[in-house]
């Protein structure tokens, strides 16, 4: 007879595949649950990301009852202005353009809803784009990388051709800050499978 398996030790309520990659990664175990809850946008960037975040982690434990549950949100902030994800080819150059030659921040929110132990926070990684000619960002665009992605890009592909420099967690950018995550519950990559 073969034995039960253990419930895993997270359900990520998230859509991402970036965040389903990063959490395999780092060998944690892990069940997803969809979930599709109405965003804020407007506020400031750390707000706004835990808000969301919350929100996603509330209706991941509504669909699964006792279990600990992680919601992220990741925002691009740029002098106080929100990126979130651009509705249109057209939104994605906008935003690019806006985002060119400058240093933006992408926050994430992290709520970790474990049983007795609810917690919400933020990451911050500081992201410098460089000069994009609007050749590059026409380019860029027709990729369709921007699809789904806060601030238009996807700097673990071919995004990455636009970005400069960054400073702090690169896995935030890609839409997981492991470290936050793990500060949260460190034990979350040491449970048998």
């Amino acid at each position: 007879m073969q034995a039960a398996r253990q419930p895993p030790a997270l359900v990520l309520a998230s859509r991402s595949p970036q965040r389903r990659a990063i959490l395999a990664q780092v060998g944690v175990d892990f069940e997803v649950v969809d979930v599709d809850v109405e965003e804020l946008a407007h506020g400031p960037a750390a707000d706004i990301a835990r808000a969301n975040a919350l929100r996603k982690a509330q209706a991941g434990l509504a669909a699964r009852p006792g279990a600990t549950v992680l919601g992220v949100d990741t925002v691009v902030a740029l002098a106080g202005e929100i990126f979130g994800k651009p509705a249109s080819a057209r939104d994605a150059e906008t935003t690019l353009r806006r985002l060119s030659g400058r240093t933006h921040e992408v926050v994430s929110g992290l709520a970790l809803l474990a049983p007795g132990n609810p917690q919400v926070v933020h990451e911050a990684t500081t992201v410098r784009f460089r000069e994009l000619p609007d050749e590059v960002v026409t380019r860029y665009v027709a990729t369709g990388e921007w699809v789904g992605r806060a601030g238009g890009y996807a700097i673990q592909e071919q995004g990455a051709a636009l970005v400069r420099a960054v400073c702090g967690d690169y896995l935030n950018v890609v839409g997981l800050p492991v470290g936050a995550l793990l500060d949260l519950d460190s034990s979350l990559i040491l449970r048998e499978r």
